[in-house]
Order: C-alpha cells, then sequence, then structure tokens
C-alpha cells in the first residue's frame, strides 16, 4: 500500500531546497508511527518520492509525496500522523491511499499550473505583452538542457497562458523532454517588451496529469 501526500511550501520555507526537503520528510515520516517501508542495502532509508522537485524560491499548494508503506492504512490514520509530523509551512492538504499498482506520480505529471505575481517597474509592460506572446506560432529562446543551453521553441510548451491584475496565470509542460519553467517565461516576455526581467513571485497551484481519456487532470485525482 502506497500513501498519495499532497501539501503545500509556504513562503517562510521558500529557500529550502528540494535536497534538504528531502531529507527533512525523510526524517518526518520517522516521527509518524506509520509502518514505513524501507529500502533495502547499505544505506536504508524510506521508501518514498516525490511528484516534482520545486524549484527553490518558489511556493506551492500543489506538491504530491508518495510514501510507501508496509502494511495497510487507514487514510485517516494516515493524514492526523503525517500532518502531526510536518510543520504548519508544509501543510497537508490531501491525502489519497493507493495500492502498489498505481504509477507513481512522477512518472504521470504532464503540466503543471503556476500563478505568477510581478512586482518592479517592467512588470506591466511584461502583462502587456501576453496577448502578443500567444498570437505567435514560434517562440525561440535559449533553454537549460541536460546537455547544455539549447535555443529551443517555446511556444508549444505554453498550454495556457492569462493574464491578471499584478501578473499573469500559467499551464506550462512539465515532461522529461519537454518541460518549460515561469521564470524563464517572465524573461522571454520582458525580452519582448524591451524591459529588464522583474521580480517575480512563482506559486505552484497545480500538478497535472491526463486521464484515460487523454485531458488534463489533477495529479491526485488519477
Amino acid at each position: 500500500m502506497r500513501a498519495l501526500i499532497r501539501f503545500g511550501k509556504q513562503p517562510r520555507l521558500r529557500f529550502i531546497s528540494h535536497l534538504d526537503l528531502q531529507r527533512f520528510f525523510q526524517r518526518a515520516v520517522n516521527r509518524t508511527g506509520l509502518p514505513i517501508a524501507w529500502s533495502q542495502g547499505f544505506n536504508p532509508h524510506p521508501v518514498m518520492s516525490f511528484g516534482s522537485a520545486l524549484a527553490l524560491g518558489w511556493t506551492s499548494e500543489y506538491e504530491v509525496l508518495d510514501i510507501k508503506l508496509s502494511a495497510p492504512m487507514g487514510r485517516k490514520r494516515t493524514e492526523d500522523a503525517i500532518r502531526a509530523a510536518l510543520p504548519e509551512d508544509l501543510p497537508v492538504l490531501e491525502v489519497r491511499m493507493v495500492d502498489d499498482r498505481h504509477p507513481a506520480p512522477m512518472a504521470l505529471v504532464r503540466m503543471s499550473e503556476y500563478s505568477v505575481r510581478l512586482t518592479g517597474a517592467g512588470g506591466a509592460k511584461v502583462i502587456e505583452q501576453i496577448p502578443a506572446f500567444l498570437a505567435r506560432k514560434e517562440v525561440l529562446a535559449m533553454k537549460k538542457t541536460k546537455s547544455g543551453e539549447k535555443q529551443m521553441d517555446i511556444r508549444p510548451m505554453v498550454v495556457a497562458l492569462e493574464p491578471v491584475e499584478d501578473g499573469f496565470r500559467a499551464r506550462l509542460m512539465l515532461t522529461e523532454q519537454s518541460t518549460l519553467k515561469p521564470d524563464l517565461l517572465v524573461r522571454v516576455l520582458a525580452e519582448q517588451a524591451g524591459v529588464e526581467p522583474p521580480e517575480a513571485a512563482i506559486h505552484r497551484t497545480l500538478l497535472l496529469g491526463l486521464n484515460e481519456n487523454g485531458e488534463p487532470a489533477p495529479l491526485m485525482a488519477l
């Protein structure tokens, strides 16, 4: 049996790295009293994985942790134990129990949604560029890859983009082959506007996969 835990990351912890977060959760689950499954080998650790790493400095309301249990447990008991082991800045928002045949969340992720708030002199001009960006068929940008920086067309990676009063909301691709981070999108829009990139407060609001009909759906619902 496995427990899928959706949790948030509040502003006070936004500069905690993903690696440090992994280490913290490994210690935290040991305090829950739950029957956590452990890996084999010279360095045993709790069997757990995250849906997607969150970049340093970002906040979130949709992080997913997958924890393997060595014995069946009820959802309420698991939720209460996990919540008691975590600080308020890592709130537990949803818990779902699945069997071991359920795909790992990281294998299901296809897209992510963000709320981006822009501050500074160039923020308004960046927001003004969104209609022009959406009208383009191709948008070339230098993008970091495993083999170094490459010029790539990022336009297909923007599934949806909507301006709001102080920034924008975006649904972006998040796969091994095609990923776009919102901070790069901000830089591209700033270049298009001819201004320096403004400060951006990035908040992840949703992780999505594809349901049996091939339509986007929240990760916890798959």
